[in-house]
């Protein structure tokens, strides 16, 4: 159905691509927004990897039995009514409907008022999809209305909702405040690749500039550079050259913009800030302990990477920094429910309890204990 109608999915998309130019949006925001034939049929194919994944609920993680001799099994079932709220990519729309009913959930979906048109047009197809496979229309719920106060009203039910995927930014975070309703956030993606002293550096080029400049405006998109003092003459001006190439705008150390004169001086506040753009921010570093510090101090835990040929410092790296994804010579870009096998996602998720990392259909699911005997009481 995505396919056939294409013509009409880019049409209700360049609605909301002109009212947003209109609005003053531009940029990572327009990005993000955009639709084209190429991402429309990476929408149908994610839906098909999706169908034919392995249906997770039912599925038994674990089975013992105890000296008494109760059977004891930890069968996956899910999660219950959904709530995802996201902003700018309609993509999301069909990643998640599709993700959310493969595990056996019913979902609500809230897309921000900048994609309404596209999200709109997508979820009638959606709907249209389930009537005609025998599926009640609202157990993939759009919700049209735009207004933050829909958020208010969302994370005060507990008794509807089991639980809130939240997918934006601060202004976000800030109106979930105080939610009754159990949230897995995801929020911020400042993602942190590590040049070491060892690192091939043509390797390390490929990786860099394909982690800022494959797709600058998503949560896995590279945002600071850190580089060892060794590589950095070596290093840096190849990189550089590409980078400016490419747009990318240099924010750097006193010791990068030695290197680099045409980078402009980095702030405080650069290393702390997910641009979601073509901007790099880039410091040169004494140690391998130097890069760990910046990064459990100025990351967000959702993806960082080294480039090294030093197995101790790789396993240190990814021993050492808690993130929901550590590389050893790979883009932080692969950080992606899709490029994981899953099929697609609905976010990425930097929480500790319950999933963490690229959320794909068992991160929908929960379990619970199915506990059988024969006449067995507790003494």
């Amino acid at each position: 159905m995505l396919r056939e109608e294409r013509g009409a999915i880019l049409s209700a998309n360049a609605g909301d691509l002109d009212r947003a130019r209109g609005s003053g949006m531009a940029g990572a925001m327009v990005e993000r927004l955009a639709l084209d034939d190429a991402r429309i049929e990476a929408m149908a194919l994610s839906v098909e990897a999706v169908t034919a994944l392995p249906d997770p609920v039912g599925e038994v993680i674990a089975r013992w039995r105890r000296p008494n001799g109760l059977e004891i099994s930890q069968v996956r079932v899910p999660i219950g009514v959904i709530a995802i709220i996201y902003e700018s990519r309609p993509n999301v729309t069909v990643d998640a409907a599709v993700l959310a009913l493969k595990a056996g959930n019913a979902v609500v979906l809230r897309g921000g008022k900048e994609a309404l048109g596209s999200n709109a047009f997508l979820a009638g197809l959606i709907a249209q999809a389930l009537e005609s496979a025998g599926i009640a229309r609202d157990a993939v719920t759009f919700v049209e209305n735009p207004h933050r106060e829909v958020i208010q009203i969302l994370k005060r039910h507990p008794e509807a909702i089991d639980l809130i995927i939240p997918r934006g930014g601060k202004a976000l975070k800030e109106a979930l405040a105080g939610s009754a309703v159990p949230l897995l956030p995801h929020f911020d993606g400042l993602c942190v690749t590590y040049v070491d002293r060892t690192a091939d550096l043509k390797m390390a080029e490929e990786i860099c500039f394909n982690a800022k400049c494959s797709r600058p405006s998503v949560c896995n998109a590279m945002e600071t550079l850190l580089v060892h003092r060794e590589a950095a003459p070596r290093f840096l001006l190849p990189l550089a050259e590409r980078m400016e190439r490419a747009g990318v705008e240099l924010r750097g150390c006193e010791r990068t913009r030695a290197i680099l004169p045409s980078a402009k001086m980095a702030t405080d506040t650069d290393w702390n800030t997910e641009f979601l753009d073509l901007i790099l921010a880039v410091k040169v570093v004494d140690s391998l302990d130097e890069a760990l510090e910046h990064i459990e101090r100025h990351g967000s835990g959702l993806a960082d990477a080294i480039v090294t040929a030093d197995s101790e410092a790789a396993a240190r790296f990814q021993h050492e920094v808690d993130s929901a994804t550590v590389y050893v010579n790979a883009s932080t870009r692969f950080t992606d429910g899709f490029e994981f096998g899953f099929g697609a996602e609905t976010g990425i998720s930097t929480n500790r309890l319950h999933a963490r990392g690229p959320m794909g259909l068992r991160e929908l699911t929960i379990y619970k204990y199915l506990v059988a005997g024969n006449g067995q009481v507790r003494s």
